[in-house]
C-alpha cells in the first residue's frame, strides 16, 4: 500500500526519513581584527571631532535655531566572495556580526579596489582626519574667545594668535593721530552721546582709574607684552586699580570731562618703553578698522 506523506509538523511514518537540516549557514564570522578596528573608530572619532566644531562655530554665529549636520561615513563592503553572495547567510542585526575578513572603505556607489584594500579613490587617510579634528578644536576656541569678547556689547571683535582685540567704543573717529591746532595729538577720538559704553582693547590690568590731568577722568590698562591703552574724557569708570579685564568688557562709558570740546573717547596706545603708537596703525595690525 502506498505511503502518505506526513502533513507539516505531523510525525512521521515509521521508516521515514526527515531531510536534514543544512548546517554552518547561519554561523558568524570572526570580527575584523583589532588593528582594523582601532583605525575605523579613529577614523570615526575624528570626523565626529570635525562635525562638533563646525557645530559649535555655527550655532556661535546663526544661534542655536541653526543645526548645519554632516558626517564622514565609513561604507563597509559585506560581499566577500567572487560570486557577490553574502558570507553572513542572514541580515547583520548588530555590530558584532561583521562581515567575514578585512572590512573596506570605498565610495557610495559600491567601487570597492582588490579584497582587504581600501579604494584608492576614497581611502581614509587617518592622519589628515586627525589634522582636521585638530582644526576644528581650533576653531572652537577662536569661537569661544570671540562670543567672551563679544558678550558686553562689544561692536567688533578679531582673534589674532588666540587673544581677542576689540573696537573700544561705537562712534564717528573726529580726529586722528599727529599734528592738530600746532601741537601733537596723541591718539584717536571717537565721538559719541555721553554714557556710551567703552570696552577693553585687550586683556589686561588696570593701573590707572580716576581723576587726571587733562582727561578730567581716565582709565589705563597694561597688557601682558607691557603695552598699555589709555581711555581718557571718561564720564565714568567702572574698574578699579589692579583689576584683571577681558578683552571687550565695558570699562568705561563715554564723557566730556577735562579739555574737551565735546562728548567723546580719546584713546591712546604706549608702547612698553612708553613711546605714543598710532592707534589706527595698531587696531589695523590687530584686525579692527576705525
Amino acid at each position: 500500500m502506498a505511503r502518505h506523506r506526513s502533513p507539516s509538523g505531523a510525525r512521521p511514518e515509521p521508516g521515514e526519513l526527515r531531510p536534514s537540516q543544512p548546517t554552518g549557514s547561519h554561523r558568524l564570522p570572526p570580527p575584523p581584527s583589532a588593528s582594523l578596528r582601532g583605525r575605523i573608530t579613529l577614523a570615526a572619532a575624528a570626523a565626529g571631532a570635525v562635525v562638533a566644531a563646525g557645530q559649535t562655530m555655527m550655532t556661535a554665529l546663526t544661534g542655536p535655531d541653526v543645526v548645519p549636520v554632516a558626517a564622514l561615513l565609513p561604507v563597509a563592503d559585506t560581499s566577500t566572495d567572487a560570486g557577490g553572495t553574502d558570507a553572513l547567510g542572514t541580515d547583520a542585526i548588530g555590530a558584532e556580526q561583521l562581515p567575514q575578513g578585512a572590512l573596506r572603505v570605498g565610495s557610495l556607489d559600491g567601487n570597492f579596489g582588490p579584497t582587504g584594500h581600501l579604494d584608492p579613490r576614497s581611502e581614509v587617510d587617518v592622519r589628515n582626519l586627525t589634522k582636521a579634528a585638530d582644526i576644528g578644536q581650533e576653531i572652537a576656541k577662536r569661537t569661544a574667545v570671540l562670543r567672551s569678547a563679544l558678550s558686553d556689547g562689544a561692536p567688533e571683535a578679531k582673534v589674532i594668535d588666540g587673544e581677542a582685540f576689540v573696537r573700544p567704543a561705537v562712534g564717528r573717529l573726529t580726529s586722528v593721530f599727529g599734528a592738530r591746532w600746532g601741537v601733537t595729538h596723541y591718539g584717536v577720538d571717537i565721538a559719541n552721546a555721553i554714557g556710551t559704553p567703552i570696552y577693553a582693547l585687550t586683556d589686561g590690568v588696570v593701573t590707572e582709574s580716576g581723576p587726571a590731568s587733562g582727561f578730567g577722568m581716565w582709565v589705563v590698562v597694561r597688557h601682558p607684552d607691557g603695552e598699555r591703552t589709555v581711555y581718557g574724557h571718561v564720564n565714568r569708570s567702572y574698574v578699579t586699580v589692579g583689576q584683571p579685564v577681558r578683552a571687550g568688557e565695558h570699562i568705561a562709558d563715554i564723557g566730556n570731562r577735562g579739555f574737551s570740546t565735546g562728548p567723546h573717547l580719546h584713546l591712546e596706545v604706549w608702547a612698553p618703553d612708553g613711546t605714543k603708537l598710532n592707534p589706527v596703525t595698531w587696531l589695523a595690525r590687530h584686525g579692527i578698522q576705525l
